[in-house]
C-alpha cells in the first residue's frame, strides 16, 4: 500500500534534520529582521552623510518595504511553479549581495535602488522559508517548530539593537554603512548553508517526481537515525486539485480572513513600534528611544513566542491567534490608562510580548491553510499584506495623530479587536492536520 508523505515524516519525527533546517532558515530569518529594523537605526546617519532631512533619508525604508511587498508575491508564485529550493537560494543570494552593496552606495539615489532590491529579496524569503519548513515537519510538531522559526526574529531584533548601539558609541560618521555590512553578513553565510537544503517532497510529488521525493524522504530518515524506506515501498501521489486558486470557492473565506488578519496586525505592529517611540520621546518618555530599552523590548518577545509555541499545539492555531490578538488589544488599553513612566514602559513590554506571540501564531497557521500547489503563493500574499500595512502605517496614522495621541492608540486596539474577530471566523483548524 502506498505511503503518505505525512506518515513517513511522522515516522522520522523531529531530529537532527529539522534542527539543521531550523538553524539554516533561522539564521536568514534573523538577518531579515535586522534588514527590516535597520530602517529605523540608519535614518539619522544617512541624512547626515548625504545632507538630507531625516524624512527624506527614511525614503530608504519606503523603497525597502515596497520591494518586500513585490518580492513576497513574486517569489511565492515562482516557488510554487519552479520549486522551493531553487527560489530560496536565489532570494538569500540577492539578500546578501544587494544588502552588502548598500553599505558602499556612493550616493543616495544608488542607495534607494539597492534598498529596493534588498527588500525584494527579503520579501521573497518569507513565503519560501515557511512553505518549505512546514513541508518537512510532522503534523504533531509542525506548529511549535514554525513558531520557533519565527522566534529568530527576536534574535535579529536584539542583534541589530546591540550593533546599532555599538556603532553609535564607536563610529563617528557614516555609521549606516557599518550597520548594513552587519545585516548582510548572516545572509552571506546563509547562501552556502542553503545549498544543503533539499527540495520539498510534497512539491516533488505534485510534479510526479516520486523517485526524487523518496530519495529526499530517505535523507530525512537517515539524518534522524531512522530506517530508510524499503525498495518496494512506494509513495502515495497527491489527489489532483486542478487549477488551485487562493480565491477558489473552498478557500476564499479562509484566504480573505487570514489576509485581513495579516494586514491589521501589520499596521498595528508598525504603527506601535516605528511611530510611537518617537512620539513618546517628544512627550518626555525619552528612555523608549534608548538602546537599552529597545533590547529589553526585544527580549520581551521571546516569552511571547514560547507561549505561542505551546498554545498552537495544545489549544489549536485559531484559538491561540485569537487570544494573542485580544491580549495585544489589551496592551493598547493598558497604555491608554498608564499615567506613570513605569506603567508606560510596562504596557510597551506587554504589547511587544503579545504582538510577537500573534506573529508566531500567524506564521504557524497560515501555511497550513493552503494546499501544496499554492502554499508559497498563499504565504506570499500574506507577506504582501504585511508590507502593505507597513507602507500605509506612517501616512494613515498621521491623519489619526492630528486628532490626538490617545485616538491613535485606541485605533490600534480597535484594529486588533477586528483582527481577533476575523481570526475567529476562519472556518478551519489545522492542529495535527495533514498537509494537502
Amino acid at each position: 500500500m502506498p505511503l503518505k508523505v505525512e506518515d513517513i515524516l511522522a515516522r522520522a519525527g523531529t531530529g537532527p534534520f529539522q534542527r539543521r533546517l531550523l538553524g539554516v532558515f533561522g539564521l536568514v530569518w534573523a538577518a531579515d529582521a535586522m534588514q527590516v529594523l535597520a530602517v529605523g537605526f540608519t535614518g539619522a546617519s544617512i541624512a547626515q552623510s548625504f545632507g538630507l532631512t531625516i524624512p527624506q533619508a527614511l525614503q530608504t525604508g519606503t523603497l525597502f518595504f515596497l520591494g518586500m511587498l513585490i518580492g513576497a508575491t513574486l517569489f511565492g508564485r515562482l516557488a510554487d511553479r519552479f520549486g522551493r529550493r531553487r527560489v530560496l537560494i536565489i532570494t538569500v543570494a540577492m539578500d546578501a549581495i544587494f544588502g552588502l552593496l548598500s553599505a558602499f552606495a556612493p550616493d543616495f539615489a544608488v542607495l534607494l535602488v539597492l534598498r529596493f532590491l534588498t527588500g525584494l529579496a527579503v520579501g521573497g524569503t518569507l513565503p519560501v522559508d515557511y512553505a518549505l519548513m512546514a513541508e518537512f515537519l510532522p503534523a504533531r510538531a509542525r506548529g511549535r517548530w514554525l513558531v520557533m522559526l519565527e522566534g529568530f526574529w527576536a534574535v535579529g531584533t536584539v542583534a541589530i539593537a546591540l550593533a546599532a548601539w555599538a556603532v553609535s558609541l564607536y563610529v563617528p560618521a557614516d555609521g549606516w554603512r557599518y550597520i548594513f555590512v552587519f545585516t548582510a553578513f548572516p545572509a552571506l553565510i546563509g547562501i552556502w548553508l542553503r545549498l544543503w537544503v533539499p527540495e520539498s517532497p510534497l512539491h516533488l510529488l505534485r510534479l510526479g517526481q516520486a523517485a526524487e521525493a523518496k530519495a529526499v524522504l530517505n535523507q530525512v530518515l537517515r539524518t534522524n537515525n531512522k530506517p530508510e524506506l524499503a525498495a518496494n515501498e512506494t509513495l502515495s501521489l497527491p489527489v489532483a486539485i486542478g487549477r488551485a486558486s487562493l480565491l477558489s470557492p473552498d478557500l476564499r473565506q479562509r484566504t480573505l480572513l487570514i489576509l485581513l488578519c495579516w494586514f491589521l496586525v501589520s499596521i498595528s505592529y508598525y504603527g506601535i513600534f516605528t511611530w510611537m517611540p518617537a512620539r513618546l520621546a517628544e512627550e518626555g518618555f525619552g528612555y523608549v528611544r534608548g538602546y537599552g530599552f529597545l533590547v529589553l523590548v526585544a527580549l520581551a518577545q521571546l516569552p511571547g513566542y514560547a507561549l505561542a509555541a505551546w498554545g498552537v499545539e495544545q489549544l489549536g492555531r485559531r484559538p491561540t491567534l485569537v487570544a494573542f490578538l485580544l491580549l495585544s488589544a489589551a496592551g493598547c488599553g493598558l497604555f491608554l490608562l498608564a499615567t506613570s513612566t513605569l506603567a508606560v514602559g510596562g504596557s510597551i513590554l506587554l504589547m511587544s510580548f503579545a504582538l510577537l506571540g500573534t506573529w508566531g501564531a500567524l506564521y504557524a497557521f497560515t501555511p497550513e491553510l493552503f494546499p501544496t500547489a499554492i502554499r508559497a503563493t498563499g504565504m506570499g500574499a500574506a507577506g504582501s499584506m504585511a508590507r502593505l500595512g507597513g507602507l500605509l502605517a506612517p501616512s494613515a496614522l498621521a491623519l489619526v495623530i492630528a486628532q490626538g495621541f490617545s485616538v491613535a492608540i485606541g485605533l490600534f486596539a480597535v484594529l486588533l479587536l477586528f483582527g481577533a474577530v476575523a481570526a475567529y471566523l476562519i472556518n478551519h483548524e489545522t492542529r495535527e492536520a495533514s498537509l494537502a
